[in-house]
């Protein structure tokens, strides 16, 4: 395994439409070595994601993983807010989103190819994903709140848009501001500290 370099915004490679997998191509040792490279590489950096593109390979495969220990700097009313329960480590190849519902919910997010900002997005609440699992077999599965952000997140990296794309770019924020100014804050909360445009 290796931490492979986490491609920034700017790079074409985040901009392009990513490939889909075959089953013989996920049995190959190239993409399950690849797959161990993305977890490793998601871990050191830390993130709660990462897509094939975000390390230069223009492919439909993610990682998730959101730790409870990536939870510890939270209250649980903080976490309640941002809807947010651990989720272990899975991948998911090929992933085709479902949006369910109509509801949606406003949170910042980061991402690793935007290693300097911060923003809030506007996200379904809740999803589904049907993928294939590492190993080629189907997998199916509902995820709500952070959850569904993470989802919504990796999948549109697979598609060549990057959170910038659907963000209020008011709220943008490196994160170093964030923590200063929103920190704890509810969306709310912050939107009316940064205040409305000038007309």
């Amino acid at each position: 395994m290796a931490v492979r370099e986490i491609v920034q915004v700017g790079d074409p490679v985040l901009r392009q439409h990513a490939r889909a997998l075959t089953r013989e191509e996920l049995a190959t040792g190239e993409i399950q070595q690849l797959i161990a490279d993305m977890k490793e590489t998601m871990r050191a950096a830390p993130g709660v994601g990462l897509a094939a593109p975000q390390i230069g390979e223009s492919l439909q495969l993610v990682v998730i993983e959101d730790p409870a220990e990536y939870q510890k700097g939270f209250t649980p009313e903080q976490l309640a807010a941002r809807d947010r329960t651990p989720v272990e480590f899975h991948v998911l190849v090929n992933p085709k989103l479902t949006v369910l519902g109509e509801d949606t919910v406003q949170q910042f997010e980061g991402c690793l190819s935007f290693a300097t900002f911060n923003m809030v997005v506007t996200r379904a609440r809740k999803v589904r994903v049907d993928a294939l699992d590492e190993h080629g077999a189907p997998v199916s599965r509902v995820g709500t709140g952070w959850y569904a952000r993470i989802l919504q997140h990796e999948v549109d990296h697979l598609k060549g848009i990057v959170c910038v794309d659907r963000c209020d770019p008011r709220t943008l924020s490196t994160p170093a501001n964030y923590t200063k100014f929103y920190g704890g804050k509810t969306v709310a909360e912050a939107k009316a500290i940064i205040g409305k445009p000038a007309r």
